[in-house]
């Protein structure tokens, strides 16, 4: 019998809640069968001597990332991260609380890596690790959606996030993998983005956009693929091809482009900004997918990459590309260094969409009706990934600034929410680290609670009516949990939709 799926009740204070052992015990990601798995080079099944392969993997990690055996050792149970995590606030879970859930690891940890662990591991909280043990890292690792805001709160800077990724690594080298985020990645290493769409269909969507936007305004704006010799290859989320409201986001690119009078093109090969290998900390799949991109560009000669929409995708480009693959400094193959030759170094590499936008806005080569979006009253959700893992512009904060200035230049009414939930401090929207799939909707819900507390007020207060953000995920996210918390699911959509609105084309650049 199906359970019905309930959001939390809106909290008037932000206490702390009361702890409910065991909550989330029975919400599970499914598991990833031999097929996913092998498919993307893992073991196929949980099978005799995992517990040795396990603890392996472990010490490989512990040995190779200096801060995952700083993190294993710094804590000391303050408790300043309890309350600061949206799952733990939503689902009342005490293993959901950042302590907790470090601490699944942390047991083991000390169980095998310590001296202590070792000769009296009941003194100093050292678990075996046994299947149960196992069974939850794998249940509350995919309960945590590496936001990484109760980091900003350790005073020891201690980054569950890491933690997290960690294990998952050990449960995918041991056959135990989730199965919503290996398909995907599975997908991207076959056809090149995240929901498997092939060249033909991405095709047919633009042509069809293209159809769409002269019928809206009269003027021929082109959504190019696989078009050699473009100045700017643009890597979206796949989301943006089809889903509401993602695509009103990509019609926003193409007109800026087509304003500006920039070339550009899509490229079928790598039509996904997205990487799900940092959801699973797994590096060589982080840096196969990344591939796909620098291929592109070589292949279609571009001088520009530019980013779309996509919070995960945007801090894996500037955080790992340099380095990973090469674009921009950092790699050292011959075909990194091609790439770097070939790209302008007169921008950025890679360049989020909002920093292109916001540049030719203060340069004057946009012009809009701001009051095209008079009926809309707009607030901003900073998306974890952009907020405390990437920056945009040339000064500190610049990804906090350039969306909200571009919002700021296109429509008359904006509002911020409270500065505890944004900028640094932001919420994660409930539905991001690889856990936007159905069988997690009720950890999606609840999760998403402080985030939609903090959008009440502003409803409430300020008749905001309209959330921009700069995530596919986050998009997703609250089109789904939006209407259990009484909010309309087309509250939602990208700083770009609102360009799209208000920009007017046929101007001179």
């Amino acid at each position: 019998m199906a359970v019905e799926l309930k959001a939390p009740a809106l909290r008037e204070y932000p206490v702390v809640p009361a702890l409910q052992s065991d909550a989330m015990k029975d919400v599970v990601s499914y598991v990833a069968n031999e097929k996913i798995q092998e498919a993307i080079g893992f073991p196929g099944k949980l099978d005799e001597g995992w517990q040795e392969r396990a603890i392996s993997k472990m010490g490989d990690l512990l040995g190779k990332y200096r801060s995952l055996r700083v993190f294993m050792d710094a804590c000391v149970h303050c408790g300043a991260c309890t309350d600061k995590c949206h799952y733990f606030i939503g689902t009342q879970d005490p293993k959901n609380m950042p302590v907790a859930r470090q601490d699944l690891m942390r047991s083991v940890y000390r169980r095998y890596f310590t001296t202590a662990g070792k000769l009296f591991p009941r003194l100093v909280g050292a678990r075996d690790l046994t299947r149960g043990v196992l069974d939850d890292w794998f249940r509350y690792y995919h309960q945590c959606s590496e936001c990484r805001r109760c980091s900003v709160f350790c005073p020891y800077g201690i980054d569950t996030a890491e933690i997290t990724m960690a294990g998952r690594e050990i449960l995918d080298a041991v056959g135990y993998g989730q199965k919503y985020s290996n398909e995907i990645i599975g997908k991207v290493h076959r056809i090149g983005n995240n929901l498997g769409l092939p060249g033909p269909a991405l095709r047919d969507t633009l042509l069809g956009l293209e159809e769409d936007v002269k019928d809206e305004t009269g003027v021929d704006v082109r959504y190019p693929l696989d078009e050699k010799g473009a100045d700017v290859l643009l890597v979206t989320p796949s989301a943006d091809f089809f889903a509401e409201p993602h695509v009103d986001s990509l019609i926003g690119y193409g007109k800026v482009f087509h304003a500006a009078g920039i070339s550009w093109t899509l490229s079928s090969y790598s039509s996904e900004a997205g990487n799900f290998g940092m959801f699973i900390g797994n590096y060589e799949q982080l840096r196969k997918i990344a591939m796909r991109i620098r291929e592109a560009a070589l292949e279609l000669g571009v001088k520009r990459i530019v980013v779309g929409e996509c919070g995960h995708a945007w801090r894996v480009a500037y955080s790992f590309w340099n380095t990973l693959v090469g674009i921009g400094a950092g790699g050292k193959d011959p075909f990194a260094i091609e790439l770097q030759r070939q790209l302008d170094p007169r921008h950025k590499q890679p360049t989020h969409i909002c920093e292109l936008t916001w540049d030719l806005i203060e340069r004057g080569a946009l012009r809009f009706d701001k009051d095209a979006n008079d009926h809309r009253t707009i607030t901003f959700h900073d998306s974890c990934n952009v907020a405390r893992g990437s920056r945009m512009g040339d000064a500190p904060g610049g990804q906090f600034e350039i969306p909200r200035n571009i919002i700021r230049a296109v429509a008359n009414k904006f509002v911020e929410m409270s500065p505890e939930v944004t900028r640094e401090r932001t919420f994660c929207c409930g539905g991001g680290g690889g856990l936007l799939t159905d069988e997690l909707l009720d950890l999606r819900i609840k999760g998403a609670l402080p985030r939609m507390e903090s959008l009440k007020q502003v409803v409430d207060n300020h008749g905001v009516n309209f959330m921009a953000t700069i995530c596919a995920i986050c998009k997703a996210q609250f089109t789904k949990v939006l209407p259990y918390y009484g909010f309309k699911m087309s509250m939602v959509g990208g700083v770009h939709q609102l360009v799209s609105t208000a920009i007017r084309l046929g101007d001179s650049h």
